[in-house]
């Protein structure tokens, strides 16, 4: 092999050696579940008062701050739990995509939104590294209890931040994961702690802006911006 070729070979692997990296599942199989889940199993479990987020479902939406005629995407929406209130809180003018793993959850949706005269619910069948949303498409992202399922996180966050419009919002809810004192079951389910996630999402080209306290007990609620050009 010459040297000219020699060099355009190592700039090759270089330039991929990121790429390779971001390929590595980081919690292999963690969305297995969601192959072909049981939707009325799944209600029962997203759907309940004794889970946080549902119990508190009305103050998380208001602390979105969402606003008439907004676009924001509920990504990892599950069985719908938020998709309604925040299409009721953008109204008529504003847009409001379901995105999910799952296209059992999805039918779902549709149908919900269908039943309930939603014309502004729109569902996006997403991928394991990719939200497949438009770019430049959502004014806001929301995130809740499925940062932890993000298999590729540095991917899907770069997703995220192609599609949100210049100052787009990112609200990101998880659960705390404190060796010690998070139950056993967070524990073994999530793979880190709000430490870790705020440090990947700022590498993702995101800064953080705000952070809700004393309204969740099990879980973290914070707020991030995109910065134009920092997704890499």
């Amino acid at each position: 092999m010459t040297l000219l070729r020699l060099v355009i070979f190592a700039g090759l692997c270089v330039g991929l050696a990121p790429l390779a990296a971001q390929e590595k599942s980081v919690r292999p199989g963690i969305n297995d579940p969601f192959k072909n889940p049981d939707l009325k199993e799944f209600q029962g479990k997203f759907e309940v008062e004794s889970r946080e987020v549902y119990a508190k479902r009305k103050e998380i939406v208001e602390h979105c701050k969402l606003r008439p005629g907004m676009a924001v995407a509920d990504v990892g929406a599950g069985t719908g739990l938020f998709t309604g209130p925040f299409a009721a809180a953008v109204g008529e003018k504003g847009k409001v995509y379901a995105v999910d793993i799952s296209k059992t959850f999805l039918e779902h949706i549709a149908k919900s939104a269908k039943d309930q005269k939603l014309g502004n619910v729109e569902t996006v069948l997403c991928t394991a590294t990719s939200t497949e949303l438009k770019p430049n498409s959502v004014d806001l992202v929301y995130v809740c209890d499925t940062y932890h399922h993000f298999e590729f996180p540095s991917r899907t966050l770069a997703s995220i931040h192609k599609a949100l419009k210049p100052g787009g919002q990112l609200v990101v809810i998880d659960f705390h994961r404190i060796p010690g004192k998070s139950r056993e079951w967070t524990l073994n389910h999530v793979r880190a702690g709000q430490e870790v996630v705020e440090k990947e999402i700022a590498e993702a080209g995101f800064k953080k802006t705000g952070e809700v306290k004393d309204l969740l007990e099990e879980n973290y609620f914070v707020r991030f911006e995109k910065v134009e050009g920092g997704s890499k």
